[in-house]
């Protein structure tokens, strides 16, 4: 069995007595099954709340000043229905993203008990995080804001209040996805209504007085504008993430790779699960990744 290089991220020791498992908690009693994850951070909740804010105020505006007016009653019917399809769908992958647990490594497990249950060898290494006293598997790094080790974990993003890692990317991927196509049909809706208004009568085209209308477009305008850039962008990295196989952080550490290969589409589907189907682009659709052990502790 090969043996890895010292690593500069994390703590290496090559016997169990070294671990210092004395020092370890019990880990805490596991909660009912089924319980709900939800990080407990002020910032990630108030960016969680801006978020879901920003996306009703869009709604309000596409809605009552841009097709509840409209004369054209397919176009209204038309477009709500997308627009409203597409919110909708954007809500649910956000509320996944934050409240699904992304790969959280059992706090406090580094305890004797555990470490002897481990039966290493001569040779075999195990990592130990120092912060939350656990022994995490391979590609796992801590996350000072949930306070715990993470498996896979690509970075904390406080918009969705949580962390992106193993078993949520699919859901912020989604999320990011989303967003994009809902500021791109407003910005396309924004364009029209304005066209729309030049050519008639500014106290036709909307039920709000012609300087209302203008700033709740332009206030609809610059958000969506900001938000396709921002999270077009997020999207681009999160797929190109997958594709290669190799995390944010790891990417910004520039980690030596220790994991096998595969092809794009084989990363895709660990991600997506597989078969394809379209469930992909379901928040609701729980990716289905195998029986793989995530808990790869020793080597």
């Amino acid at each position: 069995m090969m043996l890895i290089p010292t690593h500069h991220f994390r703590d290496i020791e090559r016997k169990p007595e070294y671990l210092q498992p004395e020092k370890c908690a019990p880990p805490p009693f596991p909660g009912p099954v089924g319980t709900m994850w939800f990080i407990r951070d002020g910032c990630g909740i108030a960016c969680a709340i801006v978020t879901w804010f920003l996306v009703l105020y869009a709604e309000f505006v596409v809605l009552f000043v841009m097709l509840v007016p409209s004369r054209d009653y397919a176009y209204s019917i038309i477009n709500g229905i997308v627009f409203n399809l597409l919110a909708f769908l954007a809500l649910a992958s956000h509320c996944r993203a934050m409240l699904t647990d992304p790969g959280a490594v059992p706090k406090g497990n580094a305890t004797k008990e555990f470490i002897e249950s481990l039966q290493l060898k001569p040779g075999q290494v195990v990592y130990k995080c120092p912060k939350c006293c656990s022994i995490k598997p391979d590609r796992a790094h801590h996350c000072s804001v949930c306070k715990r080790c993470i498996r896979k974990m690509d970075h904390h993003c406080p918009w969705v209040n949580n962390c992106v890692g193993e078993n949520n990317q699919k859901y912020f991927v989604l999320f990011t996805m989303y967003i994009a196509l809902i500021s791109l049909h407003a910005l396309i809706m924004v364009g029209f209504h304005f066209l729309h208004c030049f050519e008639e009568d500014w106290t036709k085209c909307s039920s709000f007085s012609p300087p209302t209308t203008v700033i709740l477009l332009i206030l609809l305008c610059f958000e969506a504008l900001l938000f396709l850039i921002f999270t077009s962008v997020m999207f681009g990295t999160q797929v190109h993430s997958i594709c290669t196989d190799e995390t944010g952080i790891e990417q910004l550490k520039k980690e030596e790779r220790r994991w096998a290969k595969k092809t794009k589409w084989m990363n895709m589907k660990a991600v997506f699960g597989h078969p394809f189907s379209l469930g992909w682009a379901s928040p609701f659709a729980t990716p289905d990744q195998g029986k793989a052990d995530p808990y790869q502790y020793v080597v």
